[in-house]
């Protein structure tokens, strides 16, 4: 599949970006070594960097694979989940298996991700506290901690039958490709078709995206997806922080994943993806961010309402 950027020019060298940390009062005040939550994102990092050193390209895969079908958990949790259980597809908790009437098979081992633990902000000011009182004010939540849990695949259970929750999609594009559309036109981006992109499949202006006719309409969409990730994340900054190279995987990337979660036949993840990093845990891992919560921001605006997925389970997810 080949692409086209609309600036050619030579960029600056990889700098750390410092956008989208976290608020929360605890990480603020706690360091990498003894925040679990990176501690478990740099344990999935270092195990998949020494699996690309051995040449098992194929760990990529499973880890952008399970960012399409665990898209509603965390960047930390998903990496959790492939690093330990690279073909799981449906993961839950005892008690939800119970609620559906599965139960996990005897000598199985479970799938330890984080959940955190919310606690309340009590203000010491007794004024204030009376006054929120009579207010009615509740007092505000905040990340207080995490604390291990463990979920089960689908296929560590046994039991009753499950309701079909796989996508309806399979190797269709269906109505998906309108989604994406009036997506972009709620960030003001505007598509257009022109023959004159070739041989690009398609081309992100910076608010605007050029797409060649003609293309069946899986490779339409894939293409619009590619463009999209490129109009979320590289027309800003970042663009001067990445080299072009780590921009066109990214965004490929972000097609194949969302392309996975729809049910498209995407095929492998190219291990030209990983080649570029050379051991670089640091750029590893940032691009690995931006690709999931690009990919999760483009999955929940196809989402027509909220699924009852059991990935999507809020109590077991997120860390």
């Amino acid at each position: 599949m080949t692409y086209a950027s609309s600036n050619h020019a030579t960029t600056a060298p990889h700098r750390k970006n410092a956008a989208h940390r976290s608020n929360s009062p605890y990480q603020q005040r706690t360091t990498e070594r003894e925040n679990p939550a990176q501690q478990l994102i740099k344990q999935a990092v270092d195990f998949l960097l020494k699996q690309l050193e051995e040449g098992k390209s194929e760990a990529l895969t499973a880890y952008l694979g399970a960012m399409a079908r665990f898209h509603n958990y965390s960047f930390g949790n998903i990496l959790a989940i492939a690093r330990q259980r690279p073909t799981a597809t449906r993961v839950a908790g005892i008690r939800t298996w119970n609620e559906l009437g599965r139960f996990v098979k005897k000598g199985e081992k479970g799938i330890q991700i984080l959940a955190p633990i919310v606690g309340h902000h009590r203000r010491k000011d007794a004024a204030e506290q009376e006054l929120n009182a009579s207010q009615e004010a509740k007092p505000a939540s905040m990340l207080i901690g995490f604390r291990a849990v463990y979920v089960f695949d689908c296929s560590q259970t046994e039991g009753a039958d499950l309701p079909d929750f796989e996508h309806s999609v399979s190797g269709e594009v269906g109505d998906q490709r309108e989604r994406l559309i009036a997506f972009l036109d709620e960030q003001n981006i505007k598509l257009e078709y022109n023959e004159k992109i070739a041989p690009a499949l398609g081309v992100s202006y910076g608010g605007r995206i050029a797409l060649l006719p003609g293309q069946s309409k899986a490779e339409e969409f894939t293409t619009l997806v590619h463009e999209t990730a490129h109009e979320l994340l590289h027309k800003t900054e970042r663009r001067t922080m990445t080299t072009a190279t780590v921009r066109e995987t990214e965004a490929e990337a972000v097609a194949f994943i969302v392309g996975q979660a729809i049910g498209l036949e995407m095929g492998t993840a190219s291990s030209d993806y990983i080649q570029m990093y050379a051991g670089n845990a640091a750029l590893l891992t940032e691009s690995l961010e931006v690709i999931q919560r690009t990919s999760a921001v483009i999955l929940g605006a196809l989402s027509v309402e909220a699924t009852e997925e059991i990935n999507s389970q809020p109590a077991e997810a997120a860390a």
